[in-house]
């Protein structure tokens, strides 16, 4: 049976996300959050509240994004400079900072 090479890189990854249960939580909570704001704009909320919370979601966004990136940085990306590939390593890091800083 052959993977592609996405499906490889993935599950090689995984022994190395060491912080995903804590971006799992984080995420189900934003995920409340925005719930919770569609919910105060079916219930005619001021608008500034709305925007008050729209605001509290986008920073837990940027927050968990700093923490996915944070673990890509401690696993995949120290894994390929274990194994002393510098190219790697800068292709990894550059298309990690593109992802997520657009």
């Amino acid at each position: 049976m052959s993977h592609s090479p996405s499906q490889n890189h993935r599950h090689s990854e995984q022994d190395h996300h060491l912080q995903r249960k804590r971006i799992v939580n984080r995420l189900a909570r934003i995920e409340g959050h925005v719930r919770s704001i569609k919910q105060m704009a079916l219930d005619e909320r001021d608008c500034g509240d709305l925007l008050i919370q729209v605001a509290a979601v986008r920073s837990a966004l940027d927050n968990c994004g700093k923490l996915i990136l944070k673990d890509h940085l401690e696993g995949c990306v120290m894994e390929a400079a274990k194994s002393g590939n510098e190219q790697e390593v800068l292709k990894q890091l550059e298309e990690a900072l593109d992802k997520f800083i657009r």
